[in-house]
């Protein structure tokens, strides 16, 4: 199964983060996809703020991984400059992923043998200046319960647009 929703602007995607987070436990990863400046961090700062954590979140691209202390631990991932999979995996990754907090991983498409095969992906897309098409998409029992979970969440939170199909 998957959904997606429209994002008129940068505070609805920030709010689709926040709507995430109380859904979220240890060991859950999220893999967001999609061009720079697509809406990745802004989801993830949703996300630390839903998740109780209020140091600023800023993205991750020259540290590879920030690591923000909450009620459950946020562990932000920027794989952008990564140019070899094998770099990923020395980063330990794998210790964040089955460890005490959940992970944001952005462009794991640079290390996709790295991943989980457990995880809940989101592709971002623009569709204007301002305003994005975030496509919800799980693999594993784990994240299909949780993708089902979050279309519920965002259907009774009045979020517009939410569309959705059965293919995986």
């Amino acid at each position: 199964m998957t959904f997606t929703v429209d994002s008129g602007d940068p505070e609805r995607t920030f709010e689709a983060g926040s709507l995430l987070a109380p859904l979220l436990r240890a060991g859950d990863v999220l893999l967001l996809e999609g061009p720079l400046g697509a809406g990745k961090t802004r989801f993830t700062q949703g996300l630390a703020r839903g998740l109780g954590i209020a140091q600023p979140l800023t993205s991750p691209t020259f540290i590879l991984i920030n690591q923000y202390r909450g009620p459950i631990p946020l562990y932000h991932m920027d794989l952008y400059r990564i140019e070899a999979e094998a770099e990923a995996i020395d980063l330990g990754l794998d210790d964040y992923f089955f460890g005490d907090g959940v992970c944001a991983v952005e462009w794991p498409d640079r290390a996709p043998g790295a991943m989980p095969p457990g995880h809940f992906l989101i592709r971002f897309q623009h569709l204007g200046e301002s305003s994005r098409r975030l496509t919800f998409g799980a693999r594993g029992a784990r994240a299909e319960a949780l993708l089902a979970e979050y279309r519920q969440a965002l259907g009774l939170a009045g979020v517009a647009s939410v569309a959705g199909s059965a293919h995986g």
